[in-house]
């Protein structure tokens, strides 16, 4: 009745309403309506708020009273899924997603030991505004501080006094930091750094390259030696080692998709420092067309990785976005008449077709064993994760001069310097010049968010560019919902790519520098990482600001 008042919804819409309740038992009314309604949530709520009496409100201008906050524990609150909003010393007011939920409201009149009024928001924009208030996993931390189990840290030099069986199966403890793993990864974030400080337990997201600061709850410090214990349990290290840095793996389910978490352990000032990298085990290989090359790379690449024999190298640093190109690289010759064997350190990601080898060097399988055996197992097609030394590379060398195609990455700053670093290593350069067909520079810049980007003038200083501005304006990053605020959502790829010649052989060969070999790949065409930059930023891909952080001047 309250639905059909609103003059939102016709017959025919309540009718697949109820039968969408019908169908889900467990669903509320006010979910039903938004789901099967034909009606955004925002649009239902306020239609539903007119009838009801009650005031819809916008969580992003609005800032909770602090007395309203400390009225309503952290469990009540996400219990029922409500934000506290304000406090008049008689009655409070709460925003809910739910006018329909009147055990909830009973429920906080309890708690709170006051009348309590409702206020409407998305239930999208509350969940986000209680983890900004309270903290993320708030509820868990206040149930251990109550469990005298968990040992409380005043002291930094505290030792946890926490029973590793207990703890194992201890909800509270484990739902914290399932908690955090799971808002890392719906967040997008490659790396969770947990990270203890003088007064405070610090914890990072690292978004899109970035870091990003999480909010937590402000008595998470006095538990830090109950929540490292937990994580290195899961990770199969000694909780009692505390003095030496430590390396493990968890394997976790999130939302039915099989998550690979490396967690690497270190001894600093206040505690122990760590840090988890979140590695999806078979994620959607970026295809090599959607890479984001211009035509002219596009064209060089998929030559060299078509060819029978050689060397084609990824250099960058750690982080820039290797390991994906190379995926896409091994994805697009992936056939059934090719015979791929890869050497990685770890796998990161699981191909179906290829033949994947970890590395694990304290049993000494190390690249350079892994290669020599890789060459006794007929392949058409090797990838090598990194090369680190001689060995390594001379045996690659070798085996892309006996009729193998070779895939490997170099840390090097861009693409002319792979070939003073190999080189360097003790590789002979008519070797070098035989075998590497071509080498790919790459960084990874962030991506202006395309529902908030506006469009600028190009400040008049980049006229002076050797490469002129294509447009007189270029977009620049704002900020909104789906960004999270920061203007940019989601990351692209800038290249250069050298294709090796005979011109470029003999300067290998010569033993020419860095600067010499690239300036000779640019008289042939190639284009730096800073041009392939500009190039995106005059397509509205990234900002000038994302382009200048990433990229140095040539």
């Amino acid at each position: 009745m309250i639905l059909k008042s609103s003059g939102l919804f016709t017959d025919d819409q309540l009718g697949r309403i109820e039968s969408g309740r019908t169908g889900n038992p467990g669903m509320g009314l006010a979910e039903a309506a938004v789901k099967f309604g034909g009606h955004k949530e925002n649009e239902v709520l306020e239609a539903v708020g007119r009838v009801l009496g009650l005031e819809t409100v916008d969580l992003d201008k609005l800032q909770p009273n602090p007395d309203a906050l400390t009225k309503l524990p952290a469990s009540a609150v996400y219990q029922y899924n409500v934000l506290p909003l304000r406090f008049d010393g008689s009655s409070m007011t709460v925003v809910s997603s739910d006018p329909f939920d009147t055990k909830a409201a009973d429920g906080l009149r309890l708690i709170a030991g006051c009348p309590v009024k409702i206020a409407l928001a998305p239930g999208e924009d509350v969940e986000k505004a209680v983890k900004k208030y309270y903290g993320v996993g708030a509820d868990a931390i206040e149930k251990m501080i109550e469990d005298g189990r968990y040992s409380v840290d005043e002291d930094i030099g505290a030792m946890t006094k926490i029973d590793v069986n207990e703890m194992g199966e201890e909800a509270s403890i484990v739902k914290f930091v399932n908690q955090i793993i799971a808002e890392a990864d719906r967040q997008g974030a490659t790396d969770i750094h947990i990270e203890p400080q003088e007064t405070e337990l610090r914890i990072r997201y690292r978004i899109d390259g970035m870091l990003h600061k999480v909010d937590v709850p402000p008595q998470l410090n006095r538990l830090k030696s109950a929540i490292i214990s937990r994580i290195k349990v899961m990770a199969n290290l000694d909780i009692a080692e505390k003095r030496l840095p430590m390396d493990g793996r968890i394997g976790i389910r999130i939302a039915g998709q099989d998550i690979d978490i490396r967690v690497s352990t270190m001894p600093a000032a206040y505690g122990e420092s760590i840090s988890l990298r979140l590695l999806a085990k078979s994620g959607n290989f970026v295809k090599m067309a959607d890479l984001g090359f211009n035509e002219r790379d596009f064209a060089v690449v998929d030559k060299i990785i078509h060819r029978p024999n050689g060397i084609f190298l990824v250099t960058g640093p750690t982080g820039s976005g290797k390991s994906t190109s190379l995926y896409s690289f091994l994805h697009e010759v992936n056939k059934i008449d090719v015979r791929i064997m890869t050497a990685e350190d770890p796998i990161e990601y699981h191909m179906a077709g290829i033949n994947q080898v970890q590395m694990q060097s304290d049993i000494g399988m190390t690249f350079a064993r892994a290669l020599r055996a890789f060459l006794r197992q007929d392949p058409d097609i090797i990838m090598v994760g990194e090369i680190r030394d001689r060995e390594t590379a001379e045996i690659a060398i070798n085996a892309s001069l006996t009729g193998h195609m070779v895939f490997s990455t170099l840390h090097t700053n861009d693409a002319a310097g792979a070939f003073p670093r190999l080189i360097d290593m003790g590789v002979e350069p008519f070797l070098i010049a035989s075998a590497v067909a071509g080498v790919m520079g790459q960084r990874l810049c962030r991506r202006l968010c395309p529902d908030c980007r506006r469009e600028v003038p190009l400040d008049r200083k980049y006229y002076t560019l050797d490469y002129p501005p294509e447009r007189e304006s270029v977009f620049e990053p704002v900020g909104c919902d789906a960004c999270t605020r920061t203007g940019y959502k989601g990351r692209r790829a800038l290249f250069e790519v050298l294709e090796v010649d005979e011109d470029i052989e003999g300067a290998i060969v010569r033993r020419e520098n860095a600067t010499q070999i690239r300036n000779l790949s640019l008289s042939k065409g190639m284009k730096t990482l800073r041009e392939d930059g500009w190039a995106k930023v005059f397509q509205g891909v990234t900002s000038v600001k994302e382009i200048m952080r990433v990229t140095e001047e040539q």
